[in-house]
């Protein structure tokens, strides 16, 4: 069988659309050879209903250890550290899942759905104030999921402006790995500083329930510092990449204000920010007639399972009243986003009233000039300059 790399290059001046070459694979090898940047001989899957059945099967596993990286050469992984559950198998992940999905609850959310839109509308009356044109990731983008990661997290008003300046640092493209470290390791002492003043006084957020449970300081800490991670810069991207998509297709327009619900769902969809996924073969797995060998991994191109036709007609269309339900977004199996209900609430709310607040709101630049995340795990915009 033909071998492949791993299709990256967008189509030119299409900026929303998955590399060409993954709708022939997914059309004619929807599981086919792969050689992976590290000279691992692989797979790649390319269709929805593959990308599915190997998300839910535990002879599949996405320890970070077992892994070979599918978008760059990046050596020997280390395991996962504590907390993170992205990168942990059952029994581990069971234990850290079962103990934080029920604090997700619909009161917590129905309270932070009140926070978000008290956030943004204070970060759309500062950008109002400042006068046009802002870079929308700096202005509302980036602070607004930092700042509800503090809500969930139950982080001090007086230390909220330092922890989500540690959180947009994480993020930056420019710093040096002596910096990056500097931040986390920031963030690790801030978030123990936390702990323990959890369990000695505790409040009403995720951090304090958590202290009730089995869990050390050394995992709550590293619990704390996972949903940081995997709350940010995900839906960073989202509310930016989602913008640019709006601005590009105004006829959109009036579908986001009548459903948030079902517009944040088919953008997930459309932009499938989270697009490339992994897991490792355990033992021997057949998948859509191929044998995928014990230590083989598996790259799964969700980008290309949510345009995948057999799911979504007309998959390459955006469609704001479609019922996009079932897509990858989120991933799916075991290792579902465990935030996903989160990040939702921050979409429904920011999208729409960004809109409503700007109607005329539009680019400040050339289509063309907008800096993608082309190279990058995360897909989105390294900064969206708007005006109005």
């Amino acid at each position: 069988m033909t071998e492949v790399t791993l299709p990256t290059r967008r189509p030119a001046g299409r900026p929303f659309d998955p590399p060409v070459e993954l709708a022939r694979l997914r059309s004619e090898r929807p599981i086919t050879r792969m050689r992976f940047p590290d000279g691992h001989l692989g797979w790649l899957v390319t269709s929805y209903p593959l990308i599915r059945a190997v998300l839910a099967d535990q002879r599949f596993s996405s320890r970070y250890e077992l892994l070979h990286y599918p978008l760059a050469d990046v050596g020997q992984m280390p395991p996962a550290p504590v907390g993170d559950l992205t990168g942990m198998d059952a029994p581990q992940h069971t234990r850290y899942r079962k103990l934080l999905a029920g604090k997700f609850t619909v009161r917590r959310m129905n309270q932070l759905t009140e926070r978000a839109e008290e956030l943004t509308a204070e970060h759309l009356d500062a950008m109002a104030g400042q006068g046009a044109p802002v870079d929308l990731v700096e202005s509302l983008a980036r602070p607004v999921p930092a700042l509800m990661i503090c809500e969930l997290l139950g982080v001090p008003y007086a230390d909220r402006e330092d922890f989500a300046g540690h959180a947009a640092r994480m993020s930056r493209l420019d710093a040096t790995p002596e910096e990056q470290y500097a931040t986390f390791g920031a963030i690790g002492e801030y978030v123990r500083q936390l702990v323990a003043a959890k369990r000695t006084r505790p409040t009403d957020d995720l951090l304090s329930d958590l202290t009730d449970t089995d869990l050390s300081d050394d995992e709550l800490a590293g619990v704390g510092g996972f949903l940081l991670g995997a709350g940010l810069d995900t839906t960073t991207n989202m509310i930016a990449l989602g913008t640019y998509a709006l601005l590009e297709h105004p006829d959109q327009l009036p579908a986001l204000q009548e459903s948030p619900e079902s517009a944040v769902e088919e953008l997930m969809r459309y932009l499938s920010i989270v697009h490339t996924g992994a897991r490792a073969a355990l033992e021997d797995v057949e998948v859509g007639g191929r044998l995928v060998s014990a230590g083989e991994s598996v790259a799964l191109s969700v980008v290309a399972g949510n345009r995948d036709p057999v799911k979504y007609p007309n998959p390459d269309v955006l469609d704001l009243r479609r019922a996009a339900t079932g897509h990858l977004g989120f991933g799916y199996g075991i290792h579902q986003c465990l935030g996903q209900q989160l990040a939702r609430v921050e979409m429904r709310v920011t999208l729409p009233a960004l809109m409503r607040r700007f109607p005329a709101l539009r680019l400040a630049v050339p289509a063309e000039e907008i800096p993608m995340r082309h190279d990058m795990d995360l897909y989105g915009v390294h900064r969206l300059p708007v005006t109005w």
